[in-house]
Order: C-alpha cells, then sequence, then structure tokens
C-alpha cells in the first residue's frame, strides 16, 4: 500500500505539468502523441543481487499522459507495475548455508520526453522512482534468518514508440520497445528488454 500511494501521488503530480504542456501545444503536424494512455508490457526481466543474476520472463502494464511541446516535443508522466514470471531469486553458498535474495513486484514512476523523428515514431528516454518488494533468507544447519522488505531505488531508460493509427482515430493505437534498468537501494538492481501495446484516450 505504501509503495502504491507514493507512485499514484508522484503521478499526480507530473501528470498535472504534462497537462499544462499539452495545452499549449501546437499539433499542426498529424501526430497522435497527446493525451492518457494504457499498455500492457512483456519481455525479459534480469534480477542482479550478490553478485548474481536470475533472467526469466517479465509482464506488466503502464498508464501515462503526454502532452506536446510545439511540433516535435513530446513530455509527460506514467506509473508502471512489473513482475517476473514466478518471481526472480538469486542463491549462493554463504556461512556455512545458503542465502538466497528474492525479487516481487515492482512499481514505478517516472517522467518521460522524447523527440519526434516522424509525426508516427517517437524517440524517448525517462528516469524516475522505484520501489520493489523483496525477501532476503539464510539457511544453515544451525538456524538462519528470514527478511521481507520493502526498497526504494530509482530507474532510468529509454526507447522508441510507433503509431500505428493516424490522428483522427478515436483510441489511437500504438507498440513499443524499451529498455529499463532499475537500481534499489539495497544494491540490488534489475534490467528489462520489453515491448508494449497500447491506447490512447484524448
Amino acid at each position: 500500500m505504501r509503495s502504491a500511494f507514493i507512485v499514484a501521488i508522484a503521478a499526480l503530480g507530473f501528470t498535472a505539468t504534462a497537462a499544462q504542456a499539452q495545452d499549449t501545444a501546437t499539433s499542426s503536424n498529424g501526430t497522435s502523441f497527446r493525451g492518457i494512455r494504457i499498455e500492457a508490457n512483456a519481455g525479459g526481466d534480469r534480477f542482479q543481487s550478490q553478485g548474481n543474476h536470475n533472467d526469466k520472463f517479465g509482464y506488466g502494464g503502464t498508464i501515462g499522459f503526454d502532452g506536446q511541446i510545439g511540433d516535435r516535443i513530446v513530455i509527460g508522466a506514467e506509473g508502471s507495475y512489473w513482475r517476473a514470471s514466478d518471481w526472480s531469486e538469486n542463491c549462493s553458498g554463504a556461512s556455512g548455508g545458503t542465502v538466497c535474495h528474492k525479487s516481487f513486484d515492482e512499481y514505478g514512476a517516472a517522467v518521460r520526453a522524447g523527440v519526434l523523428a516522424t509525426p508516427q515514431l517517437l524517440i524517448f528516454a525517462k528516469g524516475g522512482y522505484v520501489n520493489n518488494e523483496q525477501r532476503k533468507r539464510l539457511d544453515t544447519p544451525t538456524g538462519g534468518y528470514y527478511n521481507h522488505f520493502n526498497t526504494d531505488g530509482y530507474q532510468v531508460g529509454g526507447g522508441v514508440e510507433y503509431s500505428l493509427t493516424g490522428e483522427g482515430t478515436r483510441m489511437p493505437l500504438y507498440a513499443n520497445v524499451q529498455y529499463v534498468y532499475s537500481q534499489y537501494n539495497d544494491h540490488t538492481a534489475r534490467q528489462r528488454v520489453m515491448a508494449g501495446v497500447g491506447l490512447r484516450f484524448k
């Protein structure tokens, strides 16, 4: 709940800024990169901890808002959810036993900015906040410990997005590919290479 609340507050603040940008837009180039968007994401997930990594298939979703400055600049905000299929866990030998570090859900809030290479093609970068639920467990012949917690961090990334339908469409369809790196405060990290497909509501 704490992480979802923080994400919601951050996304609302960012969206207000994006809405102001949209009000000053001069969208004379026929682009559809404006308004509220919702998308589904899927792709490769790599969770890194203890010098190890675990590669899995992952999936999630994103909701955002984009505004336009002039004819070529697109800026907005987004909130995201991501998880690896059946979670991700790294295990290694330590202290006469085994230590396992497991990653669960990731929630994020980011600002996204890009340039329209064409009215249909957006090249973008983004950065913001993430929160990841994790578990660390140590098993030894004489005992061990179990710690379940949430850790904050930051995310950076970028990609390309292509509008599959034109400006006059009521709910324009788009697709994207992107890379996102998340660094958590407990010295663990996540990398994602994913594709997305979504709809805009203007």
